[in-house]
This record gives C-alpha cells, structure tokens and sequence, in this order.
C-alpha cells in the first residue's frame, strides 16, 4: 500500500506529468541509442583501442602514439597536445555558460557539482572497465584453437574473460558508480527543485568529464614525448619533439590572436584604430606563418603513402565539387523555366544517379580504355589528336597537354594524372543528376514575387539571378558543396573498380591507401590510425567550410 501511494504522489501533479513525459520519452529512443552505441561508437573506440597496438592479423604489444607517429610524424604529438588543451578549454567555456545561467536566472548550481563529478566518474569507470575487458574478450580466439567451436564453449569462455581478476573488481567499479550517480541525481532533484537543475547536472558532467580527458591526454602525450626522447637517447640522435611543439603552439597562437584583432579591426569606427589593428593582426599572422613553417619538415618525416594519398585526394575533389556545383547549377536553372521535355531531361540527368556505380565504372572503363579502337580514342583521332593511354598514364593532365602544344610544364604543376582525370569525369557524370535535383527543390522554395518584384523595377535575368536567386541558394550550396566534400574524401568503390597499377599509385586516394593497409598488408593497428587521420582531416575541412562559407548563408 505504501508502494502504492509513493508512486501516485511521484507521477501525479505538475511534476509527476513532466516526469512521466521524460520517461516516456527516454524510452522511445531507448533501441536507438543502444543501436547507436553498438553499431555507431563502439566500433570507433574498438578502432582507437586498435590504432594504439601492434596489430597485425593479431592483437600484439600495446605500442602507444607509434602507429600515429610513423603515418605524420611528430604531428602526432602535436595534434595529441592540442587536443589535451583543447578539451581544458572545453571546461572554460563550460564555466562561463554555467555562470551565464545562473546570472540570468539567479540559480545557485553548485548543489549540481557532486552529481556531475559522479556522472564523470561513472564514464571514467565505463572506460577503464572496457579497457580491461577488452583484452580478454578478444583472447578468446586463442582460447578455443583445438575446441570444439559452438556456442556454449564460447559463452564459458566469454564468461570466464568478464570474471577475470583484472575485470571483475572493475565492473563492481562501474556498478556503483552508476548506483552512487543515479542517487546523487535524485537528492540533488529534491532538495534544489529547479528547471535547470538537470541542465547544471549536464554541464558539470561534461565539464568534470573533460577535465579529465585533457589530463588524461597531457600526462599520456608527455609520457610518450619521455619515451621518444629515451630512445633517441640510447640511439645518439634528438627527434626535436618539444621544439616542433613549441614552434608549432606559438605560430597557431599568434594565428588566433591575428584572426581576433582583425575580427575587432571591422567593429573600428575610427580610420588610425582600424589600420593600427589590421597593422598589429598582419604582423601577428606573418609571425604565426613563419613559426608554422616547421609544419612541413614534421610532415615529410611521415609515411610518404600517406601525403601522396592525401594530394590525390585534393584533386580528386578540387576536380570534382566546383564543376559539379557549376553544371548542376546551370541544368537546375535552364529545367525550372518549364520548357517542353523538362521532365524527360529531369528524369535523364537523374539516371546516372541510381545507376549501380559499379556498372557505370566498368562502362566508362571501357570506353577510356588504351586500346586504338575504344570510343574515346577514335573520338580523338577523328580531330587528329594522338590517342591516349588514359586509366593506365601516371602522366599529370597540364603535361601532357604541355607536350601536344611544345610547352614544357614543371613537375610540381603537373596537375592530376589523365588516370585520375578520368575518375573525375565519371564522378561529375553520376553526382550532377543529383545535385541538380536538390537545386530545383531549392529553386523551388524561392518566392516568385521577388523575382516579379526585381522585374518590374528594371532587373535584367542576371542581375535576378546575381542579386536573389544565387543568395538565396546558398543554404542548398553551402549543403552539396559539404556533402560533396566529404563524399570524396570517403570514395572508394568507382576508384577500386579504374584503378590499375600502371597508373604508379596515381589514382590511390586517402581511403585508399587505408584499404591497401588493412586488407592487403594485414596492418590493423597502423590502417586505424591512418584512419583517425583521416577523420581529423575531413574534421578540420569541415570546421573551415563552415566557417568561412557557412558564415555566407543567408536562411532567409
């Protein structure tokens, strides 16, 4: 009976109602999250645990930052340094919006910080449990060699790996932890009855989390700074690894304080405030690029597989994203005036599209094939051109259009090879369909009494399209241009199926030097960590596509 009355006083009232929807709520995207754990981020951090071993084919030693040091060199430690202050100054910015709430609502947070501090310590108990666990799971496959291989003998020896001595005690860790959490949540809940008060507990949950992050990272990059410099100790040689982080820390620093002052230079509304801050944010951005400069000595110390996969991956979507941008642009146009067959046309230029990539490859395969008598060929006899060797030329586009007029092109303006100008090419065939589409669902959404409006007062078709229809589009540009991006950087299928090793590695993209790593070389441990290089590239270009063309859309 009492059990009875304490629930209808918990989920009655005001309170109770919210209470109710919370829960409801949580329990309707229960499965996602589960799914989104198991399938989305257990697999990246099973890849970071990877990345940091000697793994070949086996799980071996764990070897630390090696595997990121062999791919980037010293950059390894640099980027690891970074993210450690990166996520202190996570905490910063944290404890100014907790101080920014509770000035505007007059809150007193601090009840919040005892279950924040749990919340972060259960995570921290998650990981270090995952941590050992994880070795013994995975020992199982060394366990059954010579067993009978069912499911009973695998669920002991499951059982036996997660009631192991060094992952037991961690699990009770874990559990109350989580126990300590949950009751810490509900005290705080009832004795500082807030609507803010979860949003507080989130905060400092994420706050002390990150704190914990950064240390962690800090004590572990210096810890393996202390070991490189060991070895190259008992070796006779200096891997200059704190003088490249300092140079390195000091030049995107004076970067940032350049960027500010020039950002404070545009609020100046006196002309010698203005020059005296662009003066002072020129001098701190030419400083900032001299001390970068070290930049590429640290890079050429890496794996060279890796920045050449890396520039062919620049051209591959510097040849692809602006032309189909361009002509997608233009057919969206020319189709949304209503024409007679537009429909049809639509319907043509989608085809490309939903055609299996792996069939359009082997066609355009065929027709830029280095036989005498492939299309393309003959295409070009017919206007008494040479033909060309084209999937199979390692040569770079600008020279070998510099040896059909007699000019003699530089190695380091050679451009893309004619292999990769050929994947270029299928790639705007099959993707400009597609961005055509979503132009004409974005030309579609532009009112038409704007366009009438600029008419009437004397605007000729371009300065339409000049002056509303183009800054208007910019929400669906700014969208294709990140996805197209990101698309290029992550493409492999259509470039596995062209490519040919006469091309000298010509056409071998960032992914697919991963694939090349992990599966034909065997090398896990080294393919994963090339493989978080990757992430923090497409990250980085990411964060600058938003900041510099994100900041240029207009939503209306």
């Amino acid at each position: 009976m009492e059990k009875k009355n304490f629930l209808q006083r918990t989920f009655t009232g005001r309170r109770g109602r919210r209470l109710k929807e919370y829960l409801t709520a949580y329990l309707f995207i229960a499965p996602a999250s589960i799914l989104i754990f198991v399938f989305g981020i257990f697999p990246v951090f099973f890849a970071l645990y990877v990345s940091l071993h000697r793994w070949r084919i086996v799980r071996s030693d764990m070897i630390g930052l090696t595997n990121y040091v062999n791919a980037v060199g010293n950059l390894a430690y640099v980027v690891a340094f970074f993210l450690g202050l990166g996520a202190l100054v996570g905490v910063y910015f944290l404890i100014r919006r907790v101080l920014q709430i509770k000035r505007e609502h007059q809150d007193r947070p601090w009840l919040t910080i005892v279950p924040g501090l749990a919340f972060a310590a259960m995570i921290f108990s998650f990981l270090n449990w995952f941590y050992r666990a994880l070795p013994e799971v995975l020992d199982i496959a060394f366990k059954v060699r010579g067993l009978e291989r069912d499911e009973i003998v695998f669920a002991e020896l499951l059982g036996e790996a997660l009631r192991a001595e060094s992952v037991l005690p961690a699990w009770r860790t874990f559990l109350l932890a989580l126990l300590a959490t949950l009751a810490l949540s509900v005290l705080a809940l009832h004795f500082w009855r807030s609507r803010n008060n979860l949003k507080h507990q989130a905060y400092f949950s994420m706050g002390f989390t990150l704190l914990g992050i950064g240390i962690g990272l800090l004590a572990f990059t210096l810890q393996e700074v202390n070991a490189a410099y060991a070895a190259a100790l008992a070796e006779g040689t200096d891997p200059g690894i704190w003088p490249q982080v300092i140079t390195i820390s000091s030049g995107l620093i004076l970067f940032a304080a350049g960027w500010l002052i020039w950002r404070r230079a545009e609020k100046q509304t006196s002309d010698g405030l203005f020059w005296l801050h662009a003066l002072g944010a020129m001098v701190l951005l030419v400083g900032g690029w001299l001390l970068i400069g070290e930049l590429p000595a640290v890079i050429a110390a890496g794996d060279k597989k890796i920045w050449d996969g890396l520039k062919v991956t620049v051209y591959f979507s510097l040849g692809t994203v602006p032309l189909q941008l361009v002509i997608s642009l233009f057919l969206s146009v020319l189709l949304f005036q209503k024409l007679v067959g537009s429909n049809v046309f639509r319907i043509i230029y989608f085809i490309p599209y939903v055609t299996p990539s792996i069939a359009s490859a082997a066609v355009f395969q065929q027709m830029f094939s280095n036989r005498q008598t492939a299309p393309v060929n003959m295409f070009l006899r017919s206007l008494g051109l040479p033909p060309q060797q084209w999937l199979f030329e390692p040569r770079g586009i600008i020279t070998i259009i510099g040896d059909l007029i007699g000019f003699s092109v530089p190695s380091w303006a050679a451009g893309p090879s004619l292999a990769m100008v050929v994947i270029i090419l299928h790639s705007i065939w099959t993707f400009v369909g597609y961005n055509t589409v979503i132009y004409l669902a974005g030309l579609g959404n532009i009112p038409k009494e704007l366009n009438d409006s600029a008419e009437v007062d004397g605007a000729n078709g371009w300065q339409v399209f000049r002056h509303i229809t183009f800054p208007l589009l910019s929400p669906t540009t700014y969208f294709l241009s990140l996805i197209g991006i990101i698309g290029t950087f992550k493409a492999f299928n259509t470039i596995w199926i062209f490519r040919s090793n006469l091309a000298l590695g010509t056409t071998d993209t960032f992914s697919l030097v991963i694939f090349i790593e992990f599966f034909e070389k065997l090398r896990y441990g080294y393919a994963s960590a090339m493989a978080f290089v990757l992430f923090g590239i497409i990250l980085t270009l990411t964060l600058i596509n938003n900041r510099i063309q994100g900041s240029r859309v207009f939503y209306g």
